[in-house]
């Protein structure tokens, strides 16, 4: 979760052609980890590549899982590794598969709640921002 001096969250939501589990909902930015890459440095790397904008990362969140079934197979098995951040620098501009981005006041959050994907509304929660 990302934070910037005023106190607003990022929240990003993915390209229509892009489809998948959290499309159509407001997400936080983040993504896979490469092959021999340290969690921070894929962080940083996800955010920067999703949105132009340079964080430091805070504080680790406890990690949590979602895991997809469909017709009884595993579809999705996504674990969250997120951190607090607080915004150091760039310009924001949607990018790669994102196709919006915006800042939010946390005040503001519950005006688009139902927007917002499940797994993101638990992150929200574990970094204290509702």
């Amino acid at each position: 979760m990302i934070e910037d001096d005023l106190g607003r969250v990022l929240l990003v939501k993915h390209k229509p052609e892009r489809g998948g589990f959290w499309q159509g909902k407001w997400i936080c930015p983040g993504g896979e980890l490469e092959v021999g890459e340290e969690i921070g440095e894929g962080i940083r790397r996800e955010i920067r590549e999703e949105t132009g904008l340079e964080v430091d990362l805070v504080k680790a969140l406890p990690a949590f899982d979602r895991i997809v079934k469909r017709d009884g197979k595993v579809k999705l098995h996504v674990i969250y590794v997120d951190y607090e951040a607080k915004l150091v620098g760039g310009e924001l501009k949607a990018d790669s598969d994102v196709g919006e981005a915006k800042w939010v006041k946390k005040s503001s959050l519950g005006q688009i709640w139902e927007e917002i994907h499940e797994d993101t509304k638990k992150l929200l929660k574990l970094a204290g921002a509702v």
